[in-house]
């Protein structure tokens, strides 16, 4: 394996690795205090392991992150690339005596171009910071995560990550049009394009979306945009069941509807951000479905798509009168992973996705491991394109409830994998999953992707211990 030839540098070298850092970088960039290093050891996730970096450095520059690849590369030292470590994978975890290359700093919009329709961007620069941007140039950038005010567009890149309009939108891989990566021996790459087309040679720039920092590290983005489209309206619709609302899925999608999002909430996730927010939201119900249009006519298509819900069995079919009540329930949904920490003060916030007929089986089957395993588990979901987040809420400080919720998250990947669906829909393998990988991909996908991280770092130095 890759990884194995990857040996901690001594703490004696620790000091070498920063004097040869620092005759590349300014002293600022260079952190050393093992207080502040500490806080770069770890993303959002549960259940990874994580160590201290010997050295954080946050560069300005391309030419920066250059030094920083060729040092490692002559010093045989692991280097992990982070953004916002916002991430619910591990994939930004520190490995031991790693240099945590933050890319923070790099947080220039550096072109919006309203006739090409293309962004050109730095790494370290915020999802809603660009939406915004472009939104005075009329143009929309769709990507959407949920974690969006603070979640950079490197790392998104990274995890190839989603959000609440997929379903109509896509993902972030539709929108990556060209990058200039830097290699793990320090050389510059570009690949792609700033064109509408373009299909000389393979496709490298979608090889590194989704790569995990793995195959090297992006510097600039030239990412495609969508016309601004119009303010779209928001229809909640309570069920009393999970198969009924997972039924009123399946019916607008065979409808040949395009919402705009289509996001689903269970009774266990509605509670919580009730509990948190104090939002109204009606606990009553088993199942709310959120569905909104940002088309020409929103109210019409909000009206067709209640009358499904209602065919479906909605016990309640509630269009929003305006914007602000609209965007009043985006936030509900937006609060979710963050109102399940707060119920026992952990999570493992799974990221498995299923062909959307499938979507009620695997509800089902998560009400079952969590009565199988004494555990709260709520479900929020992009159910438009079948990528649901079930979240096991469980006290860390509990050795046998953190086994169960460990034992529980599994199962449920278990189920996705037999339902046809995938480990991850947009957060990433990292570590948490690596052995999923493993399972869904089988032996001969494994020995490829290995020899494809071969060629692009043949040391294995970039992202250590992450996917396999």
């Amino acid at each position: 394996m890759i990884m194995s030839r990857i040996q901690a540098p001594p703490d004696e070298t620790t000091g070498n690795l920063v004097d040869r850092l620092l005759s590349g970088l300014p002293p600022e960039a260079v952190l050393v205090d093992p207080d502040v290093t500490a806080s770069y050891g770890h993303d959002m996730a549960s259940f990874c392991e994580a160590a201290v970096p010997a050295v954080v450095v946050l560069p300005r520059t391309v030419e920066q992150v250059q030094h920083v690849m060729r040092t490692a590369t002559e010093l045989r030292v692991p280097v992990v690339p982070q953004g916002a470590r916002t991430g619910l994978s591990g994939g930004a975890n520190a490995s031991e005596g790693c240099i945590a290359l933050s890319l923070t700093k790099m947080d220039r919009i550096l072109e919006i171009n309203p006739v090409d329709r293309i962004a050109v961007v730095e790494p370290g620069v915020v999802n809603a910071a660009l939406s915004r941007a472009v939104n005075e140039h009329g143009l929309h950038y769709p990507p959407d995560p949920s974690s969006w005010e603070m979640c950079t567009i490197g790392g998104n890149i990274g995890t190839a990550s989603g959000g609440l309009c997929c379903v109509k939108y896509g993902v972030t891989a539709e929108y990556v049009l060209g990058l200039d990566v830097v290699l793990a021996d320090g050389r510059l790459m570009s690949t792609g394009r700033r064109t509408a087309k373009g299909v000389a040679g393979y496709d490298l720039t979608r090889l590194f979306v989704g790569s995990e920092g793995s195959l090297g590290v992006v510097v600039r983005a030239t990412l495609a945009l969508k016309p601004r489209p119009p303010r779209q309206l928001v229809l909640a619709a309570e069920f009393a069941s999970a198969a009924a609302a997972c039924d009123a899925v399946c019916r607008i999608m065979a409808g040949g509807h395009v919402p705009s999002l289509l996001e689903l909430m269970d009774r266990t996730t509605v509670k919580a951000v009730n509990d948190l927010a104090h939002m109204g939201l009606p606990e009553t119900t088993e199942a709310l479905l959120l569905a909104a249009f940002d088309t020409p006519d929103p109210a019409a298509d909000l009206a067709a798509v209640g009358a499904l819900c209602e065919a479906a069995g909605a016990t309640q079919v509630v269009p929003a009168d305006d914007e602000a009540e609209s965007e009043l329930l985006l936030q509900a949904r937006r609060l979710s992973l963050t109102a399940l920490e707060a119920v026992k003060g952990t999570t493992m916030i799974d990221d498995v996705c299923v062909p959307r007929s499938k979507l009620g089986e695997l509800l089902d089957g998560v009400d079952r491991i969590a009565e199988k395993y004494d555990l709260t588990i709520g479900v929020c979901a992009h159910a438009g394109d079948g990528n649901t987040h079930p979240t096991v809420c469980f006290d860390a400080t509990d050795p046998d409830e953190s086994r169960r919720a460990r034992e529980s998250f599994d199962e449920i990947m278990a189920l996705g994998l037999e339902l046809g669906g995938t480990i991850t829909g947009e957060h990433g393998v990292g570590i948490l999953k690596k052995e999923w990988l493993a399972r869904e991909i089988g032996p001969v996908g494994m020995e490829m992707q290995r020899a494809v991280k071969s060629v692009f770092d043949p040391l294995g130095i970039l992202n250590p211990g992450k996917l396999f």
